[in-house]
């Protein structure tokens, strides 16, 4: 396999996202499944109360279609290790941005404000993130061991321990992009960066299904971002951000750099620390150590546009995607 098939799945991605996002985002308008905004937020938001939200569809669908296209072509010219390999990575995503599409549509479609309870929400993504991990421990028979960045050795784990220490990085993965969505371009800018750090790694290590899945995702992320920038045509909602922290994770893991993440991924590490440190603030206190969380609202309450709110947060994620690449 060469760099240049990962560029042309790239492109075919990003656009068949755009041509799902002209026949999505008028549908989603048609049913008028609009954004909600808080009244305790920034101002500027109030006027995006409406705009079409479960973008993420766009992304997912075009993600299945581009791997299963890639699945066969793959298959097709011999090379059915790395074709079979893509496909449990595929189920992990789906799996986390449907819990999130049945959150959206509870919220959104069938008007029930609560959406999906967070006990059966937390359930669901629990059940995706066994099933995950026992597929890499015992179906793909990984060695449980975890890369330790800057060292730059492998810290042996036994299973009992690796199992649920992956099941957090998951979990926690997929709450801290969640988190990260809430501004125009923001969480799919991020993580795009994020993950095009974790696909040059796979090339570096030749693990192709990573590198391959990793840009299909791109390409469908930076297509889904053309409607995505401010003024935002479209919001991923819960689809698409638990979609892609379930990517971000999933190939984390199995590039055996979860520790990682915490270099490349600190602006979701940062968004989720500064809703913990809020509310643990606000309980003792009963005052708000933020303007408001998570943390880029508190930037945008202290006069920053969302544009420079995007950009600061992109360019330090490059930055810190660079940094995780000379450390690994």
């Amino acid at each position: 396999m060469k760099l240049i098939f990962e560029a042309k799945v790239l492109i075919i991605a990003f656009i068949v996202s755009i041509i799902m996002g002209f026949i999505i985002i008028p549908i989603l308008k048609k049913r008028k499944v609009g954004q909600i905004e808080r009244d305790d937020g920034p101002q500027s938001h109030l006027k995006k109360q409406g705009t079409p939200t479960m973008g993420g569809i766009i992304i997912i669908i075009t993600m299945t279609l581009v791997v299963i296209g890639t699945y066969i072509y793959l298959s097709n010219i011999g090379e059915t290790d790395i074709a079979h390999r893509l496909l449990p990575i595929l189920l992990l995503t789906i799996g986390f941005g449907l819990i999130g599409f049945i959150d959206d549509f509870k919220k959104l479609v069938l008007k029930n404000t609560e959406g999906l309870k967070p006990s059966y929400k937390m359930m669901g993504l629990l059940i995706i993130s066994v099933a995950y991990v026992i597929y890499l421990v015992y179906g793909l028979k990984i060695e449980t061991q975890t890369y330790i960045p800057i060292i730059k050795t492998y810290m042996d784990m036994p299973v009992f321990i690796y199992i649920p220490f992956a099941i957090i990085v998951i979990l926690g993965a997929t709450n801290a992009v969640n988190l990260t969505d809430g501004i125009d371009g923001l969480s799919s800018s991020v993580c795009a960066i994020i993950i095009t750090c974790l696909a040059i790694i796979g090339i570096s290590l030749q693990l192709y299904e990573v590198s391959i899945f990793a840009s299909i995702v791109i390409g469908a992320v930076l297509g889904f971002l053309m409607f995505n920038i401010h003024p935002a045509k479209v919001f991923m909602g819960d689809t698409g951000s638990l979609m892609l922290g379930g990517v971000i994770s999933g190939l984390a893991l199995y590039l055996e750099m979860p520790l990682l993440l915490l270099v490349i991924a600190l602006i979701p590490v940062l968004e989720t620390i500064s809703v913990m440190i809020q509310v643990v603030y606000f309980k003792k206190t009963g005052k708000r150590f933020f303007k408001m969380a998570p943390l880029h609202h508190h930037f945008e309450l202290s006069g920053w546009k969302e544009n420079k709110v995007v950009v600061v947060f992109s360019v330090a994620t490059l930055l810190l995607c660079i940094i995780g690449l000379k450390i690994i």
